[in-house]
């Protein structure tokens, strides 16, 4: 995620953070490297223009200039006027006080509606809440069908018209339905056009009077850059949307419609699609955000992805076997499990402090975590209980089972030996055990 932008600007700060005092030249100069930054990154010009004139103003005052660290002043100043443009502070989608709550998404085609409506259910879902999803998209081929589909994987009931039915006719009575039947929230995906029309707005105003939702969501595709300021300015001007879903944000995004948007339109960014994942949808925390983009990394929302990931009740299991030293292959494995459900490991990389400063274009064979569950998988339960029992033969059939080498079976029980005996060592420093999450 803003792979591009992040290391430019961590280009520009690093001349500043090496110098012990600051001159006017020297904080015009950084300027301009951010200028051109946020140009190439797709960044409206006007709220470019407006940024850095905020930054400026504080970044020749006392404030900097006279401080003991100039440099790393600099920075605190860009980052908070980036939490500034960014909206300051995290907007939820808020419940009506009298369910259920109707939220109507609407955009261009291809931005991702659909698949942000089933993740939104999926999000309520995890909430305890009872979501219902509405098919009112009536020109894509097959949009019912899709969304359908994903609402089977959610387990969240969606309701679909009759062929030729228009689309508020089919919103309005859904919604009906979803009282009737006590859900919490209605989602109500509809029709996008691959540019802004007439006819597109005025179905999408038509099924806003059927529905009466209380939040109109403008979904955005995060790697559109400055059309998305174009977008979002007429859908506001037409609908009154409440605030942004951008998708597509683990993609190449450059940053241009998450930094433009919400200083153009007023409106708040809530959420962000990071993946593919029917649970990749995040809230949006500006303050998280800047961090990110400036290179400082989130561990916040990494330590929410581990919380999530790792089971409370399976990380005191763990703990009680670590104080009795008796740390399994079926622990491994289920550790190796719980960092997946974290999500793809460049973005969890990505979360860390200084993660820019890594060699471009690093990567991460993701299919290396498929192979090391196929090898655990393919062993025997007492061999997981007891890897010292892996002779030769085993080994070698374990290696034919997983579709893998004798090596990479080798490599995996050192690697567990290595987490075995740190683990052992954590555990004897802690009486308590481990912490959660760990």
């Amino acid at each position: 995620m803003f792979e591009d932008l992040t290391a430019k600007l961590e280009s520009a700060f690093r001349k500043l953070r090496g110098k012990g005092k600051l001159s006017d030249k020297d904080v015009e100069a950084a300027l301009r490297e951010i200028r051109l930054a946020l140009l190439e990154a797709d960044v409206h010009y006007k709220v470019v223009k407006d940024f850095l004139a905020s930054v400026k103003e504080r970044a020749i005052g006392a404030e900097v200039l006279g401080s003991l660290a100039p440099g790393q002043q600099v920075v605190k100043v860009v980052h908070d006027e980036m939490v500034r443009l960014l909206g300051g502070s995290a907007s939820s989608i808020p419940l009506a006080s009298q369910p259920p709550t109707v939220l109507l998404l609407v955009g261009l085609q291809g931005s991702g509606k659909t698949t942000a409506a089933a993740k939104l259910a999926a999000r309520f879902k995890r909430k305890g809440k009872r979501p219902f999803l509405v098919a009112a998209d009536v020109h894509r081929p097959a949009a019912a069908e899709q969304l359908a589909q994903l609402g089977r994987a959610v387990g969240c009931e969606v309701a679909r018209g009759a062929e030729g039915e228009p689309a508020e006719k089919i919103a309005g009575d859904a919604v009906r339905e979803a009282r009737g039947k006590l859900a919490d929230v209605v989602l109500v995906d509809t029709a996008g056009r691959l540019t802004i029309d007439e006819e597109m707005m005025a179905e999408v105003e038509r099924v806003r009077t059927a529905v009466k939702p209380h939040e109109i969501l403008l979904v955005v595709d995060g790697m559109t850059g400055q059309d998305a300021v174009q977008t979002a300015t007429a859908f506001n001007e037409r609908l009154g949307i409440d605030g942004f879903v951008l998708t597509k944000m683990d993609g190449d995004a450059r940053g241009g419609a998450a930094l433009s948007i919400r200083a153009v339109t007023g409106k708040p960014i809530k959420l962000v699609g990071v993946g593919e994942g029917i649970d990749a949808l995040e809230e949006f925390h500006p303050d998280r955000m800047a961090q990110r983009i400036l290179g400082m990394g989130d561990i916040v929302s990494l330590v929410e992805r581990a919380e999530q990931a790792f089971d409370e009740g399976k990380a005191e299991a763990l703990a009680k076997r670590l104080r009795e030293r008796t740390f399994t292959l079926d622990d491994f494995a289920e550790q190796v499990r719980s960092v997946r459900k974290m999500g793809p490991l460049d973005q969890v990389l990505g979360m860390l402090p200084g993660a820019a400063r890594l060699p471009k274009g690093l990567s991460f064979d993701e299919k290396a975590i498929g192979r090391v569950e196929a090898i655990l998988s393919s062993m025997t339960p007492g061999e997981r209980a007891e890897p010292e029992i892996l002779n030769g033969s085993r080994r070698r059939r374990i290696a034919r089972g997983s579709g893998t080498t004798v090596q990479e079976v080798n490599q995996i029980l050192r690697q567990y030996d290595m987490l075995r005996k740190m683990m052992r060592r954590a555990g004897r420093g802690r009486r308590g055990g481990i912490p959660k999450g760990m």
